[in-house]
């Protein structure tokens, strides 16, 4: 680097000296020197040359001296480090100059060997104060751009990782949640475009906050789709457990929203989510020019394909038996084997409940209704018939009645 010294000092001999000093340095641009006669026009050198990068002062000067520059100059957003020059034997200004920030100190007459090795050194400071700088920059800028994707505190740890250490492609095991909105693309053909940006935004920024409340990941979001993840990038033992919990949170805001645009005016969707866990590929797919920290492997695909299995089974959200096994104190209902699209072998589904429903009798009825459909005994049809006809609200166990009435058996399903 090219350093540049702003040398402040009335001596009318001083600047010949030292351009004369300095000649080989200045040659082959290791120094750019300016000078200044005094404080004032040191401030007003600073101005113009905000690059300056040291600026070294004697005390003794007209109209403004070395210290009260010195308190000038510690008061600017950005500190010059700076060399004050004083005479032999002066220690009261000299304690003064180090209290009010110098950098460092000499003494005059100026011993020009001393000058240099203390110019060396302070430009080794300044190069090292840049770097931290520099570093701070990119930590500041990688934290804007990881909080669009991770909570705050996993962002921090990852701006603060020079190394990306989470951030690189691999194989992991994660849980993952996908969300949908029922009518979206409806209410796009019609909605003004003010009321859309007002409720679009609404609505991501608080499924978003949701999301970091339960430290996790968002992988993507396209139009009104969420994708998260779970025990990616950092550790999450309880991986399973926080998905279930989030998507509970998630379907309580979103129902919450729902009703708050409804009085409004605005006939906004049902959001359905889908969760399922096991191996991802995940990490940062976006190279060198772009940040596309997501995940891709069948464990994706069969999240996506589980939200998408809301909108024929009547949920709101449907998670694999993965999720339900791998979650603590799960709470929910079987829906029954799905034969998703893409797969050859059966998933086991599950409708996750809040503790108050779970807790209900409708629920251990539906449950001896299940079992009997799964045992293939034909008593299940009038025991989901009369648990509808006491509950005409509980969207699965009509649609249950309705397969079985169409002749169904069992509880494996096909969905389109």
């Amino acid at each position: 680097m090219t350093a540049t010294i702003l040398f402040v000092d009335d001596e009318p001999d001083l600047e010949a000296l030292i351009l004369q000093k300095f000649r080989r340095q200045i040659r082959d641009g290791q120094l750019a020197l300016i000078f200044a006669r005094d404080g004032l026009e040191a401030l007003e050198a600073l101005e113009q040359n905000p690059h300056v990068d040291m600026v070294v002062s004697d005390i003794n000067m007209p109209r403004m001296d070395g210290l009260s520059l010195l308190a000038k100059l510690q008061e600017a957003e950005e500190k010059k480090s700076t060399i004050i020059v004083s005479a032999y034997g002066d220690m009261s200004n000299i304690r003064t100059a180090m209290n009010r920030g110098a950098f460092d100190f000499l003494t005059k007459p100026i011993d020009f060997a001393d000058l240099e090795a203390t110019i060396e050194k302070t430009v080794r400071h300044v190069e090292m104060l840049r770097e931290v700088r520099r570093r701070q920059m990119e930590a500041e800028r990688a934290h804007a751009s990881l909080s669009r994707f991770f909570s705050p505190e996993i962002a921090r740890r990852l701006a603060a990782n020079a190394d990306g250490d989470g951030i690189e492609v691999q194989w992991r095991d994660v849980a993952t949640l996908f969300t949908d909105i029922t009518g979206f693309t409806s209410l796009v053909e019609t909605a003004p475009p003010q009321t859309l940006g007002e409720l679009l935004n609404e609505y991501v920024g608080g499924m978003t906050e949701i999301v970091f409340a339960h430290e996790g990941t968002v992988a993507k979001i396209i139009g009104d789709a969420i994708q998260v993840l779970f025990n990616a990038p950092g550790d999450q033992p309880d991986y399973a457990t926080r998905a279930v919990a989030c998507a509970h949170a998630l379907d309580a805001w979103a129902e919450d929203f729902s009703a708050r645009w409804k009085a409004r005016g605005v006939n906004f969707g049902v959001t359905r989510i889908g969760a399922h866990a096991g191996p991802a590929l995940v990490g940062n797919f976006g190279g060198n020019r772009f940040f596309d920290y997501t995940a891709y492997g069948d464990t994706i695909n069969i999240a996506a394909r589980l939200e998408a299995a809301n909108k024929h089974l009547g949920t709101r959200i449907c998670v694999s038996a993965s999720v339900a096994n791998g979650a603590e104190n799960f709470r929910g209902r079987p829906v029954g084997d799905l034969m998703l699209r893409g797969r050859s072998e059966p998933l086991r589904a599950f409708e996750p409940l809040p503790q108050a429903r779970f807790e209900a009798p409708a629920t251990a009825q539906y449950a001896e209704a299940f079992a009997k459909m799964e045992a293939g005994d034909a008593a299940a049809m009038p025991s989901f018939a009369a648990l509808v006809g006491m509950h005409a609200d509980d969207p699965l166990a009509g649609f249950h009645l309705k397969r079985l009435l169409n002749g169904a058996k069992g509880i494996r399903m096909q969905l389109e």
